[in-house]
């Protein structure tokens, strides 16, 4: 059986009323994959044993809506878990913050998206050239949405890291890192995320000027005209399609197991 950690990047206090960023990588995961074993652990709560990711075939880190940037003093914790994963050379995941957090650790950086808050669906999403070819995006073609929200963003990319996917709101909007014993693959979006998840966001006040989407986001996953009018093409947002790259990357995980 394929066990995975689950890195919760939110605070204990987040968490406490409510605001888990994990949930959705549970919702997706045991809903696609139930034979998957997933574990949870939260940095913030306390140092992790090392051991912890040695004993786990791969490691997600989720997003998170915390007020501070993944090279901020805060994120120490954080950062120092994402080095020990790395260290222990198993398969990582990233969404958003993670994806944030994997090119501060590597070597690159991050900051707010001068474009402000993306927030719904990441529209017009393209492969690069390496990203057609890439496992990763395995049955992506074309221009794709998946849901997301996110300020900061990728604004130099790690050296030795590749481009997958990009579009006109953030130029880092999916990339890998493979060498030297890493092993991480990420998005800026939310491949673990439905549209009505990040609809149930908008009620926090920072995303004022994006509510008008609100009554489209909740109905989205089963109502193709409100994905359309969200501009999502036609069955973007199936559980198995914008969930895509996450299931890409179980695949992995599970082949680097047996292997």
């Amino acid at each position: 059986m394929t066990k995975v950690l689950i890195i919760e990047s939110n605070t204990p206090a987040m968490n406490a009323v409510g605001g888990i960023a994990c949930g959705g990588f549970l919702r997706t995961i045991l809903g696609l994959r139930p034979a998957t074993e997933v574990l949870v652990a939260s940095p913030y709560g306390g140092k992790l044993r090392d051991q912890l990711f040695h004993e786990v075939d791969g490691v997600i880190f989720s997003g998170s809506g915390v007020a501070w940037s993944t090279d901020a003093p805060e994120a120490a914790a954080l950062r120092s878990a994402m080095e020990v994963a790395f260290a222990a050379e198993r398969p990582v995941w990233g969404s958003c913050n993670g994806l944030q957090l994997a090119a501060v650790v590597l070597g690159g950086s991050v900051g707010a998206s001068p474009k402000g808050h993306e927030v719904g669906l990441a529209l017009d999403l393209a492969l690069t050239e390496q990203g057609e070819r890439h496992a990763m995006m395995s049955g992506r073609s074309g221009k794709f949405a998946v849901p997301c929200v996110h300020r900061d963003e990728v604004q130099r990319l790690p050296e030795g890291a590749v481009l997958l996917a990009a579009n006109d709101h953030s130029q880092v909007q999916a990339m890998v890192y493979e060498k030297d014993g890493v092993d991480f693959w990420g998005t800026q979006y939310h491949p673990e995320l439905s549209a009505s998840e990040v609809g149930g966001y908008l009620n926090r006040g920072i995303f004022e000027d994006q509510r008008h989407m609100q009554h489209d986001l909740m109905a989205a996953d089963f109502d193709p005209e409100a994905a359309s009018r969200l501009g999502a093409p036609e069955g973007a947002l199936s559980l198995e399609m914008r969930a895509r790259e996450l299931l890409n990357w179980l695949d992995h995980v599970e082949a680097k197991r047996a292997a």
